[in-house]
């Protein structure tokens, strides 16, 4: 019993001290404890109070029934065994591939073959424009990224409060990126990009998908390894700043998948 005891104690101890991944950014090095998880997702809650968009049918969740079996053990029944529907571009944090625009069929799980990354945090207000949209421009985000530094951009908009959590965004033109910012970050050699927006593109947009194709650099030069991860909710108390990335998602093969991006603080060494 006492030599289970210390080996569980010292394990313990080991963990503790020992899970710290290295990166080296720009020439500097820096560390990351993975014991510090941040999570960016917005959970699916099944209650009606979920983050909608484009008038995507809320997500649904409901025990199977069969015979005298039912899949609810709060209606009696022996385990839960439920069924889920859900659109994974309407109903919160989702991240896609190419294949979400293009003619060709590309699944995110072939496109995504790596889960950890390099990452910038950047919170924006995004740009009042003349016809009244509001975006996130080309000359703020050069103020920021600095080229091959990183291979996420993950980007918070300004104001950040708690109704993003629930926010129906559908007929409301939310906020959106220019086709040059997008451009900016593929010339940055950002590979991956996060935002707490249900689109990078306008709501109504006659089609163009102008971020869309320019951040994939679609149809001519398309960027099959890159990824949009949109509707995430980064809380006030994260900081900006360097992060190590984890990405999470279903091994679904469709073009998106429900998603939950993981962020652990960098600091230098």
């Amino acid at each position: 019993m006492w030599k289970d005891y210390f080996y569980e104690k010292n394990l313990t101890e080991l963990l503790t001290t020992t899970m710290q991944a290295q990166l080296n950014i720009l020439g500097k090095k820096h560390h990351a404890s993975l014991l510090e998880p941040l999570d960016i997702s917005l959970a699916v809650r099944f209650d009606g109070s979920d983050p909608n968009c484009f008038y995507a049918p809320l997500p649904e969740v409901s025990p199977v029934v069969a015979g005298n079996f039912i899949g609810s053990i709060s209606a009696g029944g022996l385990v839960n065994f439920k069924t889920v529907t859900i659109n994974p571009h309407g109903n919160g944090t989702h991240t896609e591939c190419v294949g979400h625009i293009a003619k060709e069929m590309y699944n995110l799980s072939d496109c995504l073959k790596r889960f950890i990354f390099s990452g910038r945090l950047i919170s924006i207000y995004p740009q009042r424009m003349d016809n009244g949209d509001r975006c996130i421009t080309k000359d703020q985000l050069a103020a920021i990224i600095r080229p091959g530094e990183v291979e996420a951009i993950i980007l918070r908009t300004m104001p950040n409060d708690a109704s993003k959590i629930c926010r129906q965004y559908s007929g409301t033109n939310p906020p959106y990126l220019e086709e040059a910012a997008a451009q900016l970050m593929v010339d940055c050699g950002i590979n991956h990009l996060l935002l707490d927006l249900p689109s990078v593109d306008k709501e109504q947009d006659e089609g163009q998908l102008l971020a869309h194709k320019a951040f994939w650099q679609y149809p001519f030069d398309t960027r099959k390894h890159a990824t949009i991860t949109e509707m995430i909710y980064i809380s006030p108390q994260i900081d900006d700043g360097l992060y190590l990335l984890q990405m999470q998602i279903t091994s679904f093969v469709l073009d998106a998948s429900p998603s939950k991006p993981v962020l652990y603080k960098l600091t230098k060494v």
